[in-house]
């Protein structure tokens, strides 16, 4: 391939595509904002989580060497943006009946479950909230003579002693923070807490001793800390849903500048971060996205009924990270047809190179070059997934091309998109739902008899063997072009 084509990417901050370039030559720093660990993620969770590990593949791609930071925020974060409130993760503690910490390891675990499902790439380090608290008392107490106030329920940060507050967002008046309950004696209503004191003839489960009394941080305070702990500010991108663009991410940006004793945010570095991107929302019709809905969609849930979780991750690849998405179980099904002729076409070209005898993958010719250069530019077009996808499949499909050549262009094309074309199986892509009752070994037997009685034209048995499929849940896929002649319904 010849030279790479620059990349550029969409800084939610200046509103505008850059070219990116990195902060420390040769290495690309880059911080998640992370789950809040008091329940299972769902599906429109982990879209951020896809969007962060395409970024990540990018930039290693590129030749760069990756340092990603995710966090695990396991204590401070309410249940919605108020400064006063339960704690998500005590709130669950007590509905549970378990010990907060328990609660945080179980579903610190679901998601880390979820992320190699997804074939989501372990970030250089995991920060989790409560190891840095500690630092977040240090980084309150650097600011707090300047830029923050102490009332009764907490310290607070005024957003007037930093400029620019709320550009992010564009959210320059009180009325772009609504979403932020009125809280007696703030002087701003954008004004955040903190540190969270616990209330008088209260004890939490998770509290620890501060110049401001016992208490716990804010949720804000732990993204700052550990960014800037572990990545040095200013780092290259902060990334996160883009929910977080309106109040989140500005109120980290104002710990940082006070931190950092940095002016306006014309200059990007000033906010802590040369670029911040943002994914936009995965959208369902049904409302079983929420939490609060009971069986919400979470990637187990497209497990159990037959769907394997790289069919959603193809997903939202075929949406730009900046569109919203439709989630519909026709689509995923499509994704999923589309992911077994992308691993087909792969399986074939591998059994080729081990009939020819290759025991390494090489370059590619002048037939294959073209495409990936259209593959480095797609990609480099502020990651456009789903363009790059169309050109790994042009590759799969061409014709008189050593099989050699495929391979490693498949290869290279498959260690950005994330597939794992070349470690999947198609018995990998059936999934039995869990309300199948049938083996696997008695639907291949019955779909050997249909054959003979198709063979022998004896369509009556033939459609007798069908019928007792479907009555077991088995939709019989006759002159299936994939090949894999059955599914479960």
């Amino acid at each position: 391939m010849t030279e790479q084509t620059p990349l550029q990417l969409f800084n939610s901050l200046t509103r505008q595509m850059e070219t990116f370039t990195p902060v420390h030559p040769g290495e690309a720093r880059v911080y998640s904002c992370g789950p809040t660990v008091y329940n299972y993620p769902h599906i429109g969770n982990m879209r951020a989580y896809v969007f962060a590990d395409i970024l990540g593949r990018t930039l290693s791609f590129k030749g760069l060497k990756l340092t990603h930071v995710i966090n695990i925020t396991d204590v401070g974060h309410l249940t919605d943006d108020a400064d006063a409130g339960e704690d998500k993760m005590e709130k669950m503690a007590a509905k549970e009946a378990k010990s907060i910490w328990d609660i945080a390891e179980h579903y610190k675990q679901a998601y880390w479950a979820d992320v190699r499902a997804l074939n989501i790439r372990q970030p250089a380090q995991w920060t989790i909230a409560t190891d840095y608290v500690p630092q977040m008392i240090e980084f309150a107490k650097k600011i707090a003579p300047t830029h923050c106030y102490e009332l009764e329920s907490g310290l607070y940060f005024d957003v007037s002693t930093v400029a620019d507050y709320g550009r992010l967002a564009r959210a320059n008046t009180e009325e772009g923070e609504g979403r932020i309950e009125k809280v007696d004696g703030k002087r701003n209503a954008a004004d955040f807490a903190i540190w969270r004191k616990t209330p008088q003839g209260e004890t939490r489960q998770m509290e620890w001793d501060s110049p401001w009394g016992r208490g716990a941080p804010g949720w804000h305070l732990e993204c700052s800390v550990m960014s800037g702990e572990v990545l040095g500010f200013p780092f290259d991108i902060h990334t996160g849903g883009i929910d977080h663009r309106e109040i989140h991410h500005p109120n980290e940006i104002a710990q940082n500048q006070a931190a950092c004793g940095c002016g306006s945010l014309d200059v990007a570095a000033h906010s802590g971060a040369q670029f911040w991107m943002h994914n936009n929302f995965l959208v369902e019709r049904s409302g079983k996205m929420s939490k609060s809905s009971g069986e919400f969609l979470r990637l187990q849930l497209l497990i159990d009924r037959g769907y394997h979780p790289l069919a959603y991750r193809l997903m939202c690849l075929q949406a730009h990270y900046r569109s919203e998405l439709e989630f519909s179980w026709e689509g995923l099904g499509a994704a999923l047809v589309r992911l077994k002729r992308l691993l087909m076409a792969t399986a074939q070209v591998k059994a080729q190179c081990a009939d020819a005898g290759y025991a390494a993958i090489g370059g590619w010719g002048q037939k294959i070059a073209p495409l990936m250069e259209r593959f480095d530019t797609a990609i480099s077009d502020d990651l456009n997934t789903a363009v790059a996808l169309t050109l790994l499949e042009e590759v799969a499909g061409m014709k008189k091309v050593p099989a050699v050549e495929k391979l490693g262009a498949i290869t290279a094309m498959d260690n950005v998109l994330g597939l794992n074309l070349l470690g999947l199986e198609r018995a990998d892509l059936r999934l039995r739902p869990k309300t199948a009752t049938i083996t696997e070994e008695e639907i291949e037997a019955v779909l050997v008899q249909r054959k003979e009685a198709r063979a022998e034209k004896d369509f009556a048995r033939s459609d007798a063997l069908r019928d007792e499929l479907a009555a077991r849940g088995v939709e019989a896929m006759d002159g299936d072009p994939l090949g894999w002649e059955w599914k479960l319904a």
